[in-house]
């Protein structure tokens, strides 16, 4: 293949996440084959590369790409379903009766792409999925240019997907078979929680993920009945129960964790694992409140994740900054917990930690991949732009992200996708709305 013409990517402002609450100003970013080869004052690098194309961001900010660290990307066609009822009536109720008759790999194409679309709007350049019809998010991602982790799904109990579990070890493995050679998929283990996996399961997750050298990715300590039906079920908190089972001694990332104790703390500190924070879903199913200052505190990488948008119901990274920053302040009634700075580099870096990605993505440093997002500091509402750090998390909202670059790629220019189309999206939407209304009129939903 030919080699792609390198790029010089300039802007009034760099955010680069390393090193720490570092802002360049007026330098450049030099992208050639997708890596970033150079960071350098602007000036140098036209002198320096005087045949590459040069684009610039006048007021704006480069950050690396967002990471959403955990969400269910086919779910997008539920979104709204069920709204302002808690977890278990939630699923119980109103989700699993809908995907019982709709999930499908027509269904799960149409949701992931239409979470991509919202993703990339937002500045996400990289998730982490936890669903079903795992290559069919696959294609998706491959077709659209931006960056996944894909859990490989585990239940007890049949889906549309699998029937066993040894159907959903077998799926699994047929999809990393199918996949694993791709550039921007990788996988991660995703047993879907203590209460829906046993242990003989759980077990085989852990030599899974092993034989992988991929994270386990997992629903833990959501809800306060989920630790007292365990205590009750098993005579231990789950996190112990993971732990007496292997699956703590390996990359672990332990989604939601609002109800934590000193045990739990203890558990963590010291071990491979990482907490993907969703404190908008957790606010929205009046699950708790992630301790995040007190994780920090301990050494336990936190990153950041939306959750779906069935229970979000957005997939908003930069208002899911908002939200933990403010979040984590309120929780220790501490205003300099998590500053602005230190959001960001949870939805950057820290989530990329989790995923096993940091050496290639979660911030802007020579030798990484160019995963780049250009966010407009010029609008009326963010004057003046004394910290282009607190302007973003604090002031900012999605419709700031202008462009979005993968691998060098551009993805979406003047916040207009390139590689998905908008009324194929609406329609696609509005064709499973019909759909999904169906299942909640019929009486036996």
């Amino acid at each position: 293949m030919p080699e792609k013409p390198t790029l010089i990517l300039s802007a009034t402002q760099i955010l680069p996440v390393i090193p720490r609450d570092t802002i360049l100003r007026d330098h450049a970013l030099v992208i050639r084959e997708g890596r970033i080869e150079a960071i350098m004052p602007r000036a140098e690098a036209l002198a320096s590369y005087p045949q590459a194309e040069h684009q610039h961001r006048e007021g704006h900010a480069l950050i690396p790409g967002l990471v959403n660290a955990h969400t269910h990307s086919g779910m997008s066609l539920l979104r709204g379903v069920g709204s302002d009822r808690p977890l278990m009536e939630w699923l119980k109720g109103y989700i699993w009766p809908a995907e019982g008759k709709l999930l499908s790999p027509e269904f799960v194409r149409a949701g992931t792409r239409l979470s991509v679309a919202e993703m990339l709007r937002g500045g996400t350049t990289c998730f982490s999925d936890m669903y079903l019809f795992v290559e069919d998010g696959a294609r998706v991602v491959d077709e659209t240019g931006i960056r996944a982790s894909l859990g490989l799904t585990v239940f007890d109990f049949p889906t549309p997907w699998a029937s066993t579990p040894d159907e959903y070890f077998q799926r699994g493995a047929d999809v990393v078979s199918a996949w694993g050679a791709h550039e921007r998929i990788t996988f991660n283990v995703a047993p879907h929680a203590p209460y829906t996996v046993g242990d003989a399961s759980l077990e085989r997750v852990a030599a899974r993920a092993r034989e992988l050298d991929a994270p386990i990715h997992m629903h833990v300590h959501e809800t306060a009945s989920e630790i007292a039906d365990a205590l009750r079920d098993h005579g231990e908190r789950p996190l112990a129960r993971l732990a007496r089972l292997g699956l703590l001694d390996q990359p672990f990332i332990a989604v939601h964790m609002t109800q934590i104790d000193d045990t739990d703390l203890a558990l963590m500190r010291d071990r491979p694992v990482s907490i993907a924070h969703c404190p908008e879903s957790n606010l929205k199913l009046a699950s708790g409140f992630c301790p995040v200052a007190r994780l920090q505190q301990a050494g336990i990488n936190v990153a950041l994740g939306t959750d779906g948008t069935a229970s979000n119901n957005d997939l908003d990274m930069i208002g899911e900054m908002r939200t933990a920053a403010l979040l984590a302040k309120g929780v220790c009634g501490d205003a300099s917990a998590l500053p602005a700075t230190g959001a960001l580099e949870m939805a950057t870096l820290g989530s990329a930690r989790a995923l096993g990605l940091e050496d290639r993505i979660g911030s802007l440093e020579v030798g990484k991949q160019a995963d780049v997002v250009a966010v407009d500091l010029q609008a009326l509402e963010l004057q003046p732009a004394h910290d282009p750090s607190a302007q973003i998390v604090y002031a900012a909202t999605r419709d700031a992200v202008r462009d979005v670059f993968v691998e060098g790629r551009p993805l979406l220019r003047d916040r207009e996708l390139l590689t998905l189309k908008r009324q194929e999206l609406h329609n696609e939407a509005e064709y499973w709305r019909t759909r999904v209304l169906e299942t909640q009129q019929d009486p036996t939903a």
